[in-house]
């Protein structure tokens, strides 16, 4: 087999790191599999045993690889992983859609998509310059949200809305006309919520393109954490939103 290179963007492969999100990866997407990686500390483990006998069914090849695992994930506990192959993922147009634009880091990204997910929203957009997606460290910190996802990035917010020009766009900025509460309870699904950079936030002209919300917040601080503003923003309009 070749030689299992340092993760990079280039590869066509990546790394789901962890028993549990690479057996959420066997459930999502089993054909991606290419090869089982193990630790010898955790092969008792009930995880690992799980893990072994699906890709013995599934007929993914597992090896020995201590050393890669610990480069992979920067730990000494992680007893198991998935060699997968990188995919493409063509979004819903009849869903509702979480647009991600520039994000810049990684457990930011993964933490967005794991509540995403848990909130309902299944199709993300991701707007460069960003986070490469199949990164392991946005891959794990999703927890395997990732898999079960589709996932898409696009070269300009423009590409994305040539792509969905019809429905209605809710982006997030501090200096919201309306806020959540009250926009939520009447918006009509399917919708997009957009969300800006970690640091900059949006630009000012996303105010034109849609119905600009704000989270109120108290003036003590001056802003969330964007996977904290995705995940109060997501719950609120997936709870609160009509259906057609």
């Amino acid at each position: 087999m070749p030689k299992l290179e340092p993760y990079s963007k280039k590869l066509p492969y990546s790394y789901a790191l962890g028993a549990f999100p690479s057996l959420t990866l066997l459930e999502a997407r089993p054909d991606a599999a290419l090869r089982l990686l193990l630790h010898p500390a955790g092969a008792d483990s009930a995880g690992v045993q799980k893990l072994r006998e699906r890709c013995a069914a599934l007929g993914v090849r597992e090896e020995w690889a201590e050393r890669v695992l610990r480069r992979e994930s920067g730990k000494d506990n992680c007893f198991a992983g998935l060699v997968f192959s990188k995919y493409e993922s063509d979004l819903d147009p009849a869903a509702c859609h979480a647009v991600l634009c520039q994000i810049s880091d990684g457990g930011n990204a993964g933490t967005a998509l794991r509540s995403l997910l848990g909130f309902g929203i299944r199709d993300v957009a991701l707007v460069r310059p960003c986070v490469d997606a199949f990164d392991p460290h946005v891959l794990r910190a999703s927890m395997g949200a990732f898999y079960r996802m589709r996932v898409r990035t696009f070269d300009s917010f423009d590409d994305y809305r040539a792509a969905f020009p019809e429905r209605p766009l809710y982006p997030f900025m501090l200096d919201g006309s309306k806020p959540l509460d009250q926009v939520a309870a009447q918006a009509q699904k399917p919708f997009s919520l957009v969300f800006g950079n970690e640091a900059a936030g949006l630009p000012a002209r996303f105010a034109q393109l849609g119905q600009s919300v704000r989270i109120p917040q108290s003036d003590e601080i001056d802003s969330l954490n964007l996977a904290v503003a995705v995940s109060v923003g997501s719950y609120a309009f997936m709870r609160g939103a009509k259906t057609d």
